[in-house]
């Protein structure tokens, strides 16, 4: 028993609690200032909202560099803080990489809730990250009103294989390699308490394995699938890469319980929000309503979203040509 629900500390919770896609796009447009002499050449930067910040460095390495933070999505403290170390190293792996170093990034509210909690949530995350052999190397934390944990990390990559969401190309399979279901599971445990094992498990679980399986089938596109949802992050790539999708519901594989949490009602603000994001650029005749929310549903620390097929992942997909779903069309279901 979870003597304190920290996720009671929160208004949102885990990457359901993100600003609005279309509201934050609106917010950077055009706040990209060029360099007179850069030290080091961009290779993926603000343009299409890829996972993390690429430059070359000598000897043709690319280093990454993301942060990524979030309020408690879980009460237990030490599954919080694995969650979200989890979902931060994610970005390094879903571009190919491998992370080298980790900083913590703390928001406490010091008055109401003891600092030993505190310890707990930083203890996750040293865990995980030391699952995957990367040093968490001090970081930075402020009293704040509600908790917040994360971590900005840093990794490296082979230039010349980089992953990233705007090299997709039509006529291939798409793998996703974790269920959905995380987000209207994690908002029935938020309203209820009522803890779903098999989400902390997904949530938990690194992406380490898919992303060097995709390295290793010589992938070059893919994303991680968090709080814009499958749908969400689907649209980003194919609008980054010119090119449209297409998804096969029926091979999308769910996590237990997230059906019957999405009919008890238990669906994240954020899932609606990415839904009525995409809606204008989508094809769904005929597809029912709970359907596309559970597409759209927000996720937190979720599995890749690669553009060709990945041993072990099922395919749920497939990319074709620009215009070929109809005008304007990046993503169709059905």
């Amino acid at each position: 028993m979870v003597a304190t629900r920290l996720t009671q500390y929160a208004r949102g919770g885990g990457c359901a609690c993100k600003i609005p896609a279309g509201e934050l796009e609106q917010v950077i447009a055009g706040l990209q200032a060029p360099l007179a002499d850069p030290a080091a050449e961009v290779l993926v930067g603000l343009g299409d909202g890829d996972d993390a910040a690429a430059v070359r460095i000598e000897g043709g390495t690319a280093l990454l560099s993301t942060a990524d933070f979030f309020t408690p999505v879980v009460d237990d403290a030490y599954d919080w803080g694995r969650i979200a170390a989890a979902n931060a190293l994610s970005d390094i792996y879903a571009m190919g990489g491998t992370p080298v170093m980790a900083i913590n990034l703390v928001g406490w509210p010091r008055e109401a809730l003891p600092t030993e909690l505190l310890r707990e949530v930083l203890r996750g995350g040293l865990d995980v990250a030391a699952q995957a052999d990367c040093p968490v190397i001090g970081g930075h934390s402020i009293d704040a009103p509600e908790p917040i944990y994360g971590m900005a990390a840093t990794g490296t990559a082979d230039a010349a294989t980089l992953m990233r969401n705007d090299a997709a190309e039509p006529g291939l399979p798409i793998s996703l390699t974790k269920p959905l279901g995380v987000g209207v599971l994690n908002n029935r445990m938020k309203t209820t308490g009522e803890a779903s094992p098999e989400a902390v498990a997904s949530m938990v679980s690194l992406n380490r394995d898919s992303s060097r399986a995709a390295l290793t089938a010589g992938i070059r596109a893919a994303t991680d699938v968090t709080g814009f949802g499958l749908l969400g992050h689907l649209h980003k790539m194919a609008r980054a890469s010119g090119i449209a999708a297409r998804v096969d519901p029926a091979a999308v594989p769910y996590l237990d319980g997230a059906r019957e949490a999405l009919a008890a009602g238990h669906v994240p603000g954020g899932s609606r929000r990415n839904l009525d994001w995409v809606r204008p650029t989508l094809a769904a005749d005929g597809v029912d309503e709970d359907e596309l929310i559970l597409l759209a549903d927000a996720q937190t620390s979720g599995g890749l979203l690669v553009v060709g097929e990945v041993p072990g992942a099922p395919v749920v997909g497939e990319t074709v040509a620009a215009g070929a779903l109809g005008e304007g069309v990046t993503v169709s279901v059905g």
